[in-house]
C-alpha cells in the first residue's frame, strides 16, 4: 500500500551521484629526473643533463616549483598531485626552462625574460606564463631582513637571510653587462622598521 502511494506521488526521489575523485600516485623523483634528462638530451644540453637533479619538497606552500641553477636542482611541490599529471609535467618543464636558459646564456638574466621564453618554446610549452593560478593555501611570512644596494639605494625585503654574495641585478645590468659586480653587493640594513615592509603575500605567483 505504501508502494502504491509512492507511485502516485507527484514527487520523485532525487538520486545524487557523486564521482569518486581520482587520486594518482606521485611519480618518483627518479622518474621525473629521467624525463627531464631526456628532454635536455633532445636539445643537446648534455652537460646540464649530466648534472641535473629533481626532487619533491613538502615544505613548499604556494610555490609549485623552484629551480636552483648553482646546484642544477629542480624541486617540486607535492601538492601538484591534486591537479594531475599534466600539471606536474608542465611545472617540471617550466622549471627546467629556467636552468636551460641560464645554461645557454652563462650570465645573469631576467627570471622570465626572452631567454627563458625561448627555452619554454624548445621544451614544448610556448604559451607558458611566469606565474601560476593554482588554488594553493599558504601562510603570511614576515620579511624580517631588509637589504639595500648602496648604488641605487633600493631596498630588498627578504623572509630569510641571504646566504651568499648577491648584487643588485638592475645595477649589474646597467653598469657591468649583467655580470656580478662587488660594487653593487646588497648589504643588510640595520634598525629598519618592520611596519615599512608588510608580511609577504600568501599567494605569490609561481617563480622560479
Amino acid at each position: 500500500m505504501r508502494d502504491a502511494a509512492r507511485e502516485k506521488s507527484p514527487f520523485k526521489q532525487l538520486e545524487f551521484c557523486f564521482e569518486t575523485p581520482v587520486v594518482f600516485r606521485l611519480p618518483s623523483a627518479v622518474a621525473l629526473q629521467e624525463h627531464a634528462v631526456s628532454l635536455l638530451l633532445g636539445l643537446r644540453a648534455e652537460n646540464l643533463a649530466a648534472r641535473l637533479r629533481v626532487g619533491w619538497n613538502d615544505r613548499m606552500r604556494t610555490t609549485v616549483g623552484r629551480a636552483d641553477f648553482q646546484r642544477c636542482l629542480i624541486l617540486l611541490n607535492p601538492a601538484l598531485q591534486k591537479f594531475g599529471p599534466a600539471e606536474i609535467d608542465r611545472t617540471l618543464r617550466h622549471e627546467l626552462a629556467h636552468l636551460l636558459a641560464h645554461f645557454r646564456s652563462r650570465r645573469r638574466i631576467l627570471p622570465h625574460g626572452p631567454q627563458w621564453r625561448k627555452a619554454c618554446c624548445d621544451l614544448g610549452i610556448p604559451a607558458e606564463r611566469a606565474g601560476h593560478t593554482l588554488p594553493l593555501v599558504g601562510r603570511a611570512l614576515r620579511r624580517r631582513f631588509v637589504y639595500r644596494c648602496k648604488n641605487c639605494r633600493r631596498h630588498f625585503p627578504r623572509v630569510r637571510r641571504i646566504g651568499r654574495a648577491t648584487a643588485c641585478l638592475a645595477c649589474c645590468r646597467r653598469f657591468s653587462r649583467g655580470n656580478y659586480d662587488e660594487r653593487f653587493r646588497l648589504h643588510l640594513v640595520k634598525n629598519c622598521s618592520p611596519s615599512r615592509f608588510p608580511a609577504l603575500s600568501v599567494n605569490p605567483p609561481r617563480e622560479n
